[in-house]
């Protein structure tokens, strides 16, 4: 007799999301609006990367300062023989490290600016 009464299905409610459906990004990240508006805050974002890129900028030139400042110490230490010496230093010496200060100033703004990019990015466009 248990047999044939069965009784009716049960009934779940589904509360989520459908799978079908995405969800939609916000049109604009607050940071991104802060700047657009030109809240305060957005202005501290924005002086934020301008240090950050001032900072990588004296530093660069610091560098390069030093290394131009210290060439005539070079010049003037090796009173014998400084022709070749001389030579040695302005054309082997002193071009790769300009350019490996370039190439470190180049890499320091690069990420600065990926840095707060991503800060003010949509997170819709991320994963783009």
């Amino acid at each position: 007799m248990a047999e044939d009464q069965q009784s009716p299905p049960r009934r779940e409610i589904v509360t989520g999301v459908p799978r079908g459906t995405r969800r939609r990004a916000p049109v604009h990240t607050p940071a991104r609006s802060e700047i657009s508006e030109q809240t305060t805050l957005g202005a501290t974002y924005v002086r934020a990367l301008m240090r950050s890129q001032l900072r990588a900028g004296l530093g660069a030139l610091a560098a390069l300062a030093a290394l131009v400042g210290s060439l005539p110490l070079v010049f003037v230490l090796p009173q014998v023989r400084s022709g070749p010496l001389v030579w040695l230093v302005l054309g082997l010496l002193v071009y790769p490290v300009m350019w490996l200060i370039a190439r470190w100033y180049v890499r320091r703004a690069e990420r600065n600016e990926a840095a707060f990019t991503g800060l003010v990015m949509d997170p819709g466009d991320r994963s783009a």
